[in-house]
């Protein structure tokens, strides 16, 4: 089998660098997914240094390192506690829409924009990014903290959502009539309903199949099964990450523990692709004319879900801290709104680089802005599950007696 010299060298020079800026990262007590995203924008076409022969590869990668990621986040929960908190929650995803959506379809408008290009714009600046997200909550240690739960739940409807949204959006981009998009989403919702039910109910069957106790066979297994359901997902015009967090809802107790401890080195280097990817996906020259407006509109997506998180945690009870944390961690935007963009971007010559030079911006802020509110050492979910102290500062101790 002959494999090409510039594959070789192109792969290992991205290797090499993502661990320096790794490196770099972990010193400054910061995220990598900036310093990733902004290699990626160096790397791309027309950055300063591009790499055309690892480019498939990066690409291919990217969207395995996306399903990776919320594979291992849907380990951290169960199928009932997720229910719960999704029934709990869903008045906080209705104001979700409301607030993050608006800003893309009032700039729409504004730039005059068909109503084709307004449809996609507000659906680019309402859906955040769950691979960063997911990232940021393990990078972070903030998988138990009280206020998890209500950023899980808002990830998970907007991901659910996209089912709905996205055939919609296809359909019409391609000439469609509104029947056949219609159609298209009660094939999707019938699908996922079906998908959830069955990780509900047959959940011990498929945690006793996958949880081998050899570590290859475990890892074959668990990544065989995920693909496959992200496939699926995929087929459906429903999220391959959908598809991938309900598997990690099926592994529960040692089967998940082992299965994060096998694909966590996978993962990591599946996710630097996928953050490498999205630097790929904009153009420097593209960017320029266009920064203005995606940063006003930036700056509008920061506010409406930090708005967002403040009222989801609060519903949950979380203190200020808590708060201020679910709202900083919904900011970056990703994958969703690429895909998007890439659906319409036929409708306005401005919109896809508006929208990528957007989820830029948020993908990089956002991480830097999670840093803000430092949490401390996070409660494990089961003391989560059992204590409801609110995230507030303890109080002073009283004052010494006395002598």
């Amino acid at each position: 089998m002959h494999t090409s010299l510039a594959l070789l060298l192109e792969l290992g020079i991205v290797l090499l660098a993502l661990s320096m800026l790794g490196a770099v990262a972990r010193r400054l007590s910061l995220s990598p997914i900036p310093l990733y995203l902004l290699a990626g924008l160096s790397l791309g076409e027309g950055g300063i240094a591009p790499i055309p022969a690892a480019g498939e590869f990066v690409q291919t990668g990217a969207s395995i390192g996306v399903v990776l990621l919320l594979l291992t986040l849907g380990l951290e929960f169960d199928t009932s506690e997720l229910q719960h908190s999704l029934r709990r929650h869903f008045p906080s995803a209705v104001a979700d829409l409301l607030l993050n959506a608006a800003p893309g379809v009032l700039a729409g408008w504004l730039l005059g924009l068909n109503w084709l290009g307004v449809l996609a714009l507000g659906g680019a600046t309402w859906i955040s990014s769950s691979g960063i997200i997911a990232r940021l909550l393990g990078d972070l240690r903030r998988l138990g903290n009280r206020e998890t739960p209500a950023v899980l739940s808002i990830l998970v409807i907007e991901d659910f959502a996209m089912a709905l949204y996205l055939p919609i959006l296809a359909v019409l981009a391609s000439g469609g009539s509104w029947r056949q998009a219609v159609a298209g989403v009660l094939i999707a919702v019938a699908c996922l309903a079906a998908a959830f039910t069955a990780s509900h109910r047959w959940s011990h069957h498929v945690n006793r199949w996958l949880a081998h106790p050899d570590a290859e066979q475990l890892m074959l297994r668990v990544l065989g099964v995920t693909l496959v359901a992200a496939a699926l997902a995929e087929l459906v015009d429903v999220s391959a990450a959908v598809g991938a967090f309900l598997i990690g809802l099926t592994l529960t107790g040692e089967a998940a523990e082992r299965t994060r401890t096998v694909l966590s080195p996978l993962r990591d280097l599946f996710a630097a692709a996928f953050f490498l990817a999205i630097g790929f996906a904009v153009s420097p020259t593209d960017l320029l004319p266009v920064l203005p407006t995606a940063m006003a509109l930036a700056a509008a997506g920061i506010a409406t879900k930090f708005a967002t998180g403040w009222l989801a945690a609060r519903r949950d009870g979380a203190g200020s801290r808590g708060r201020t944390r679910a709202g900083t961690i919904l900011v970056p935007r990703g994958e969703f709104s690429i895909v998007i963009v890439s659906l319409a971007g036929a409708a306005s010559a401005t919109l896809g680089p508006i929208v990528t030079a957007y989820v830029l911006i948020l993908a990089t802020i956002g991480p830097v802005l999670t840093r803000w509110p430092r949490s401390r050492t996070p409660r494990t979910i089961v003391e989560r599950q059992h204590k409801h102290v609110a995230d507030e500062d303890p109080p002073p101790l009283p004052p010494a007696p006395r002598t």
